[in-house]
């Protein structure tokens, strides 16, 4: 890993930004993830396009400096459909137009099932000390559907910086991630394999 310019319009590097670079692989089947994260001491800001075996996406998501989503958007390419969430970082949703969300209510993170990043949110929110757990509310997005709602999960660090147990509220899930440094997951068992 490491950083990495980011080039502009034209493909020539932007000066002064850099940006970590992130790519995963399903862990059957075609597909690729290339994602690039901005930390900044404002706040995140990753951007990502997602190769799926029968569609593709992009998405942009947009942290404060504790890590809180403050912004999702996602869009299906080639469909004529997106989603806009925007949180007050207290638990709080709008949509696109502004409209309150309350079903939302009490989620400070995004869970967007076409990728792994979403599991380095609360991971980097959250930031547990070997033992300890979380019980936590996401608004929990289905793609390519795009449909949202309110899912309540669980966080439990393993060993800190490097293993963390993810599980579902009602215990019909639960896997054992893997991530480096930053957050980032590396494997998510039957799901993502990292590959940069």
């Amino acid at each position: 890993m490491g950083l990495h310019r980011v080039p502009d319009a034209r493909g020539a590097p932007r000066a002064g930004v850099a940006g970590i670079v992130a790519r995963w692989r399903p862990w059957a089947g075609d597909g690729l993830e290339h994602l690039v994260l901005h930390e900044r001491p404002d706040g995140v800001v990753a951007e990502s396009a997602v190769v799926a075996d029968d569609f593709a996406a992009r998405y942009r998501i947009v942290c404060d400096a504790a890590w809180r989503t403050r912004r999702l958007e996602v869009a299906v390419i080639g469909a004529e459909r997106g989603l806009t969430l925007a949180g007050d970082g207290l638990g709080r949703w709008t949509d696109a137009a502004g409209a309150a969300m309350p079903g939302l209510n009490g989620a400070l993170d995004v869970d967007l099932t076409l990728t792994p990043f979403t599991n380095t949110l609360p991971i980097r929110r959250l930031r547990l000390d070997a033992g300890r757990s979380a019980d936590i509310l996401v608004a929990y997005v289905r793609a390519p559907e795009l449909t949202v709602e309110i899912e309540r999960q669980r966080y439990t660090c393993l060993e800190r910086g490097r293993r963390y147990r993810f599980e579902s509220a009602d215990g019909e899930f639960t896997c054992e991630l893997e991530v480096d440094e930053r957050g980032l997951v590396v494997v998510y068992p039957d799901l993502f394999r990292r590959v940069r």
